[in-house]
């Protein structure tokens, strides 16, 4: 059965969803992605929560991504005849099974035992892409081991020679798309991870103690968990070498000069990798038509989730500028996506593919794998309810005007 014929068989003749036969019973309750944060809110301790959550400074850039969906409206046509409709979306000549992927997402697995490990395989499973984090607490290669066809997301070091040997150790490992995030010179100003209590290395204290024993769930299900099965945990991927533990009362982690980084490391980085290159982080025309020119296969139009430029624009509200300034291009996006409605209206607007974090990552808190695939299952179903609505028989049929500006 494909995919489009499974979720013609489990969605509903009616306009409710209904529960896949087998679901867990503490996955019931979840009827969309959205449902997963007050549960993982309850499960995870606060400075963890606090971590994956929070945007930075007045969360202005974070609000702002979720607000700009609000901006538009669909225009649906009727009596088209949706019986056989299709969200499968080709890629570079490799289709996917749906116009989505999980985001980048670093310490996944502080917040769900194994994390990286659960989004890969749940993404394995439903044939959609996921994007390995630089600053995973998982192997790179474990990552692909997982899932083949996962990207690789590179926070590039500003020295030539760290570059070269990262590239080197991302080929290596099999990987065929690189996804390098431009928009971190530096660090955002997340002044909420001060508020909860996090840092990054966590620093031992008795309120972090405190948090751990004060969520059992969490610290014998995930944390003391990890410990006892795979030792300490420690950045793996941020450079060609381990970085630092996680837990650490003086470890520093190394940033490698990203204020450095220029468009000349780009090129260089198209020099050295034969594989497909994204770049992530572009929210203007210039940037993008600067990283076509430098040789990008592709760009993710993103404000990193709100994380660091407080009051960056909304991804969506510039996204139809920038697919218009590099049509050669695909051009992908994330920050803000929840509904497969969201999903559309970025399809809609020109982007070819989108990406969700947060979501996932809490849907792997709250139960592993079998929570991430919940989740994926829900976003097909939505997106596969919503293109009939809206009279759409393939995703290119909504760029025929089935989104305005409201």
């Amino acid at each position: 059965m494909t995919a489009t014929q499974t979720l013609a068989a489990s969605a509903p003749s009616g306009g409710s969803r209904t529960v896949a036969a087998g679901t867990p019973r503490r996955l019931r309750p979840i009827l969309s992605l959205e449902d997963f944060e007050p549960a993982a809110r309850c499960l995870l301790p606060r400075p963890v929560f606090g971590y994956v959550a929070g945007g930075c400074e007045t969360d202005a850039s974070l609000s702002g991504n979720r607000s700009a969906f609000a901006d538009y409206g669909f225009v649906p046509r009727v009596l088209q005849g949706v019986a056989g409709r299709s969200q499968a979306t080709t890629l570079w000549g490799h289709t996917w099974a749906s116009p989505f992927g999980i985001a980048p997402m670093g310490m996944c697995a502080l917040a769900a035992y194994q994390g990286d490990l659960a989004l890969a395989q749940a993404a394995k499973e439903a044939g959609i892409p996921m994007v390995c984090s630089g600053t995973a607490l998982t192997t790179l290669e474990a990552v692909r081991q997982a899932h083949p066809d996962a990207w690789f997301q590179a926070y590039v070091p500003g020295e030539v020679a760290r570059i070269e040997a990262l590239l080197e150790r991302v080929a290596r490992a099999g990987y065929g798309t690189l996804v390098v995030t431009a928009d971190t010179a530096v660090s955002g100003n997340r002044e909420n991870h001060v508020r909860v209590g996090f840092s990054s290395p966590l620093r031992p204290s008795l309120s972090l103690a405190w948090q751990g024993v004060s969520h059992p769930r969490w610290l014998l299900g995930s944390f003391a968990r990890t410990l006892l099965r795979h030792g300490m945990p420690h950045f793996e991927n941020s450079q060609a070498t381990r970085g630092a533990p996680i837990l650490s009362r003086d470890a520093v982690r190394d940033f490698g000069a990203r204020d450095h980084l220029g468009w000349e490391h780009l090129r260089l980085i198209r020099r050295r990798w034969a594989g497909r290159l994204v770049v992530k982080g572009i929210l203007s025309v210039p940037d993008a038509q600067a990283a076509r020119d430098c040789g990008a296969d592709g760009i993710i139009v993103s404000n990193h989730g709100g994380r660091q430029l407080d009051g960056a624009v909304s991804p969506l509200r510039v996204l139809p500028q920038i697919v218009a300034a590099v049509p050669e291009l695909p051009v992908m996006m994330d920050s803000g996506v929840r509904r497969g409605s969201d999903v559309l209206k970025a399809l809609a607007l020109g982007a070819r593919f989108v990406f969700v974090g947060r979501p996932f990552l809490y849907a792997a808190a709250v139960a592993g794998q079998t929570g991430v695939r919940h989740g994926i299952d829900l976003l097909q179903q939505e997106i596969h309810r919503n293109m009939a609505l809206l009279g759409a028989r393939g995703l290119e049929d909504l760029r025929d005007g089935r989104v305005v500006p409201l």
